[in-house]
């Protein structure tokens, strides 16, 4: 069944494209941006292409990305070097446990004006950029935390009853580290839901760490080349919105995110004792908006059912508590979200 629906879509796409020449062609230059931004990414970060793929598509459905790995594995890195890609200003918060909100919003300062006079003029804070690194986000405390979900949700801030809107576009990048729980503060799951996808960043294969060994310890360093800027990236997310979805599509999403739920009747069996709660109307947007975004990304005029398939997992595995029964068993909700996804697929 897969196969015949990815076959009628393919030919339908080739025989009549849905959407209007202009940006049939914007869809071409994307695919070749996104080629020549994965290249450029390569001289300095060895494999992780998936990561890579998953940064940009956020990036693109102007969603916000929380990155999971234990250390060492260029996080931090990746982000400040996709920055480097982009004629955008970009920021590191180095969260810590007496990082104050107004560490990240910024706060009024007393100045001194022409006469004498003194004034409070407000001192712009690091969340003012448009790519922000919010590197080991789980440091600080929830009411740090908190500062950020107003800045992530709706683009703004607001500090001592005046509101300040941020630059457009706005990109948040977390990091957090899975091993380490001494002197960190988990996040709120409704900080969580905040994020589009929350990307797991694992170990490179045996040959990816020996290029890694080769290709870092040498003298130089390279500077990597801007490809992208402000208007176009605001451009090319205004052309993901208009890539077309078929009815079949918002089906399967809205099906996959309510088979997660453990009390509907919608759930499969083996899923109740292992969900305590599942995913929300937030991550069938996301679900779309993801599947979009991949579709431009890979020179698709329509999303396809596999590009819903490639983002549901990191789409839905902040978004699928399990049990403590599934922790027992070693069953993480990455591994309850990628069985959703093959079943589904199947009927």
């Amino acid at each position: 069944m897969l196969v015949i629906q990815k076959v009628f879509w393919w030919l339908t796409v080739m025989s009549n494209p849905p959407l209007p020449s202009d940006d049939v062609a914007a869809i071409d230059e994307l695919r070749a941006v996104y080629a020549r931004l994965s290249e450029e990414l390569k001289k300095v970060i060895v494999g992780q292409q998936n990561v890579i793929e998953q940064l940009v598509i956020c990036l693109f459905a102007r969603g916000h990305a929380l990155l999971m790995g234990v250390p060492g594995l260029a996080k931090t890195l990746l982000i400040s070097k996709l920055a480097d890609t982009m004629s955008l200003s970009f920021s590191r918060i180095q969260f810590t446990p007496d990082l104050m909100p107004m560490d990240i919003t910024g706060t009024d300062i007393l100045q001194e004006l022409p006469g004498g006079k003194r004034a409070f003029e407000f001192a712009k804070g690091p969340v003012f950029a448009n790519i922000v690194l919010a590197d080991e986000i789980n440091r600080a405390p929830a009411k740090t935390q908190a500062a950020m979900l107003e800045a992530m949700q709706e683009h703004k801030v607001t500090v001592a009853g005046r509101t300040y809107p941020l630059d457009s576009p706005f990109f948040v990048l977390a990091t957090q580290n899975p091993i380490e729980q001494e002197g960190t503060y988990p996040l709120p799951e409704a900080q969580l839901d905040r994020f589009m996808f929350m990307i797991g960043v694992d170990y490179p294969s045996r040959d990816e760490e020996i290029a890694i060994a080769r290709t870092t310890t040498g003298q130089h360093l390279l500077q990597l080349g801007h490809i992208l800027d402000g208007p176009k990236v605001l451009a090319f997310q205004d052309l993901v919105r208009r890539v077309p979805v078929p009815d079949h599509i918002y089906e399967f999403a809205v099906d996959l995110t309510r088979s997660t739920r453990p009390a509907s009747s919608e759930s499969p069996a083996w899923l109740k004792p292992l969900v305590s709660w599942g995913a929300g109307p937030r991550a069938i947007q996301y679900l779309i908006l993801g599947a979009k975004a991949r579709a431009a990304l890979h020179g698709s005029y329509m999303v396809r059912l596999e590009d819903v398939m490639e983002v549901a997992e990191p789409v839905l595995r902040h978004r699928v508590m399990t049990t403590f029964a599934a922790e027992s068993e070693g069953i993480s909700s990455r591994d309850v979200a990628k069985r959703l996804v093959e079943e589904l697929a199947k009927t």
